[in-house]
């Protein structure tokens, strides 16, 4: 007697022929639009941006500015070291910065849904389901860079620099000078973790391979090398806490390049085998 499985009766391979079937169906014919309903969209979706930014910062200027400082300060004064501000505006500029870069995370869901919908007429299917993916791992992978400098690298350069000072000068840290460097160090963090979804979208677009991608591993390597030592204050610690995970997402981006590789690469491996 013949087991039907759970899927409506349908095997494992009619059911990857139907997906198939789904994902290659042509797509209906698209409408031409004159110009100036694109830049009527695009006025609506920098509206709606703008807004969901002001009214976050606003928010957040007026009822959490003083807490946010207090929050990335906090593991500095725990040291018993001040944090002052050495010009008059400092102190109000650093919280207008904060409130203001907050307000854009706050307001991210609004952003994306808002770029979203005003790009997504413009796409195929195949291509909303890869922007679509492609927003969110990007989205992802920058939160998790920052978190990631924030909670374990950040703080291990704010010490090597202290401790290389002790002895020279005694340490008084500005407020607007110390709210710089924490955005200007963790920033570059939640770039470069966006290296694996960079290789995914080059081996789709064909202008690299999984293949040439492993064969220049130790080109790569000697670059992260680089970058570390760029990016990172001039210590060991921090320059291998940016290098080992790049270079984890190196090999994770070239994983996820071998997978996700187009068709024709795949046909062609499949025909090189045989």
């Amino acid at each position: 007697m013949r087991r039907i499985s759970n899927t409506g009766g349908k095997t494992g391979n009619e059911l990857t022929e139907s997906v198939r079937r789904w994902w290659d169906r042509p797509d209906p014919p698209m409408e031409a639009k004159p110009l100036s309903t694109h830049l009527i969209a695009l006025r609506k979706t920098l509206i709606v941006c703008l807004a969901a930014v002001g009214i976050a910062f606003l928010l957040l200027f007026l009822l959490a500015s003083k807490w946010l400082v207090s929050q990335i300060t906090a593991p500095i004064i725990a040291q018993g070291i001040d944090i002052v501000f050495t010009d008059v505006s400092e102190a109000f500029a650093a919280q207008v910065k904060l409130s203001l870069i907050m307000a854009v995370v706050v307001a991210s869901p609004v952003l994306t849904g808002a770029i979203w919908l005003f790009i997504r007429p413009a796409l195929r299917r195949k291509e909303r389901v890869m922007a679509g993916c492609g927003l969110l791992a990007a989205l992802l992978l920058f939160a998790v860079g920052v978190v990631f400098a924030y909670r374990y690298v950040f703080f291990l350069a704010v010490n090597f620099f202290i401790y290389a000072g002790e002895g020279v000068a005694v340490p008084l840290l500005s407020v607007g000078t110390y709210t710089n460097f924490l955005f200007g160090f963790v920033v570059p963090f939640g770039v470069t973790f966006e290296l694996p979804l960079v290789l995914v979208f080059l081996t789709r677009w064909g202008l690299v391979s999984a293949r040439s991608l492993r064969k220049a591993r130790k080109f790569v390597i000697f670059g992260i090398a680089i970058v570390a030592a760029i990016l990172t204050p001039p210590d060991v610690v921090s320059q291998v806490m940016l290098g080992v995970p790049l270079w984890a997402l190196y090999e994770i981006g070239v994983l996820l390049a071998w997978l996700l590789r187009p068709r024709e690469e795949k046909t062609a491996y499949s025909t090189a085998q045989i």
